[in-house]
């Protein structure tokens, strides 16, 4: 699926025919830095956390996974589908906007090393722009929206205060638009798709809508970043 952006050609899928006139791709519209959440915080002890799932959904999910893959306390990133049902979890289906699917990104983390609220706050402020709606940058549709799957209740409370605080703080020129719904199925994405930043980090529509993502967090949230995914 082709996306026309400031003169160029370029596909979430990886197809780059023209690059007249690509610009790099905008930061979030922030009106300062993002606070960190109020509700949350607390980190159970290391002997008894568990490995904890989240789901989020902001454009194409190489940019998401990739900032993921480099947040500490993160085990494994990998992108799909969520919103829909199994039989249209495939990318031609997806691409159409019609099958209630978003890209999406499965984050398995170590609370004790990350909370889901800095899991948040990342997606807010450095993986995507939460005020673009049914879009992100180059890539238009439903399946590039904004949405957070939560997988308990407690993710639901806390997502949905935070977007709450971030609202009233006014620190996005706009109104936040993401989805918070609770997570019906995610569905593994085609294996071209896992790890598509890392084998293709030259591709430039990694180097113009996604290394600016990972550069973000190394400076925004250097007590979140690591340089290297974890085994």
């Amino acid at each position: 699926m082709i996306r026309l952006n400031g003169g160029a050609l370029v596909a979430c899928a990886g197809v780059v025919v023209g690059l007249v006139g690509l610009t790099r791709r905008a930061a979030p519209a922030q009106l300062g830095p993002l606070p960190a959440a109020v509700v949350g915080a607390a980190q159970p002890a290391p002997d008894r956390a568990a490995d904890e799932v989240a789901v989020f959904s902001g454009g194409c999910f190489w940019g998401i996974e990739l900032v993921f893959e480099h947040v500490r306390g993160v085990k494994l990133a990998e992108s799909g589908y969520a919103g829909g049902g199994a039989a249209t979890a495939g990318y031609e289906a997806v691409s159409t906007g019609a099958t209630g699917h978003a890209e999406s990104v499965r984050v398995v983390f170590d609370p004790s090393q990350v909370t889901y609220a800095e899991l948040l706050r990342v997606f807010f402020s450095v993986a995507h722009d939460p005020t673009e709606l049914n879009y992100q940058g180059p890539d238009h549709g439903p399946q590039y929206r904004s949405a957070i799957w939560y997988t308990s209740d407690a993710q639901k409370r806390t997502a949905e205060a935070y977007i709450t605080q971030l609202n009233r703080s006014k620190v996005f020129a706009k109104a936040i638009v993401t989805q918070v719904n609770p997570l019906k199925g995610f569905y593994l994405a085609e294996a071209y798709h896992q790890d598509y930043a890392d084998h293709h980090p030259d591709q430039p529509y990694i180097v113009y809508n996604d290394a600016p993502k990972l550069e973000r967090l190394k400076r925004e949230l250097p007590a979140l970043y690591r340089g290297a995914r974890s085994s």
